[in-house]
């Protein structure tokens, strides 16, 4: 973190060899991330390069040093959103980010499957919620900062977004477990 801090306070100085140690930390994490909200790798790429300009451009607008991370994210997410409007796309999640996150929450394929098509299905404001809470381990107060708004607002919307999903996914695996009890 000192020398996240160090790098930050150097490319906010000009020194464009620190800014781009700073995207090489973030690099992965940014392109998983402007890969779950467009769905294809040349958008992506063009968010994450769209991201990469727009940072390095206000880098100097930053206030907190240690919020880099979170800062650029939230460029990040902005730019895929533009971009998504500008095409007109709706957001639906690919196979592929649910197998990733199906290796770090230990799920089946089929159970992945469900997942996917649940999360397609659920309002913008909730899968972004559950995206940076339970994909990208922000906590509550970073979502809040992140989405520049209050903490219960983020609670209320994971909740929400809990409770969505739990009720797309209900039929599925209630009806197996009743059956598999009797």
């Amino acid at each position: 973190m000192a020398t996240q801090r160090k790098l930050v306070a150097r490319a906010k100085k000009g020194d464009a060899e620190a800014f781009q140690a700073l995207i090489h930390e973030e690099k992965e994490k940014l392109y998983k991330m402007a890969y779950v909200y467009v769905q294809n790798e040349d958008d992506a790429l063009e968010v994450f390069q769209e991201t990469v300009y727009k940072a390095f451009k206000s880098i100097t607008t930053l206030k907190n040093n240690d919020y880099f991370s979170t800062w650029v994210t939230r460029i990040l997410i902005n730019a895929a959103i533009a971009l998504l409007k500008k095409k007109q796309k709706i957001v639906p999640l690919s196979h592929e980010i649910l197998e990733n996150m199906g290796e770090t929450w230990h799920m089946k394929r089929e159970e992945q499957l469900d997942l996917l098509e649940a999360m397609d299905e659920i309002e913008e404001k909730y899968k972004t919620v559950l995206l940076l809470r339970f994909y990208e381990d922000y906590t509550i107060p970073q979502i809040s900062n992140f989405l520049n708004c209050p903490e219960g607002t983020v609670k209320t919307n994971i909740r929400r977004g809990l409770a969505s999903l739990k009720q797309k996914m209900k039929g599925v695996y209630t009806d197996d477990r009743q059956n598999s009890h009797v």
